[in-house]
């Protein structure tokens, strides 16, 4: 028997996957939802790109609800751009979303929630292995964009999840990020920058912290 998720819906396995939809479709068709769904999820990936394999890509395909931020050019992070981008996306869907996001896009999710967010509120964010967008021994030059990262308590419920072999960032520099944005954290062990790399397939476990997620949400909104 399949059970249900945060959306009312049933859990789909990858062989019962929807119509692979590019990560730059327009941003009109992320507030297409089936009529039983009760959240929209924002796919936000990092620099590059999700890719065919990575678990963003695989739930995009999969879980009802998933669409991804688009952007024009994944591989040249611009500042402007890509903030406006996710402001139009969160902007475009019926009710507030949950954002996913990875990689540096989890530095571009923390600017929006202080340059833009005052009357635009999302449920939750999952931060998926952030970037060091701060350190050149961890992150590329073009990251740089986005520094210095974001130091202060989120509006919104929000988990970090981060690898402790993770090349991009040290676990326990995730680890201060997570206090500074108020986040829950959660240390995932040795899956690298928890990428296609990582080999995670669906990475059902990543399904089961958004769950979380949602369910600490609606918990604090009863409180």
């Amino acid at each position: 028997m399949m059970r249900r998720n945060f959306f009312g819906l049933k859990q789909l396995s990858i062989k019962n996957a929807y119509t692979p939809k590019a990560p730059n479709e327009a941003p009109e068709t992320m507030s297409t939802k089936n009529a039983n769904s009760q959240t929209t999820v924002l796919l936000v990936p990092g620099l590059g790109g999700p890719g065919p394999q990575h678990w963003q890509t695989r739930w995009q395909q999969s879980r009802p609800g998933c669409s991804f931020v688009p952007q024009n050019n994944w591989n040249i992070p611009d500042y402007e751009t890509w903030l406006s981008a996710l402001d139009r996306a969160v902007r475009a869907c019926p009710t507030p979303p949950i954002v996913v996001a990875h990689s540096l896009g989890c530095a571009l999710v923390a600017h929006w929630a202080t340059q833009l967010s005052t009357d635009i509120p999302i449920q939750g964010a999952l931060l998926v292995a952030p970037s060091d967008v701060d350190s050149d021994l961890h992150t590329p030059a073009e990251t740089r964009v986005f520094a210095p990262m974001p130091m202060t308590t989120l509006p919104f419920t929000a988990t970090v999840v981060a690898s402790t072999n993770d090349t991009y960032i040290d676990v326990r520099r995730a680890q201060v990020f997570a206090t500074a944005w108020g986040a829950n954290f959660v240390n995932v062990g040795a899956c690298g920058h928890i990428n296609a790399d990582s080999r995670l397939e669906d990475w059902d476990e990543g399904w089961r912290l958004l769950d979380e997620l949602s369910a600490d949400e609606v918990a604090l909104s009863i409180a």
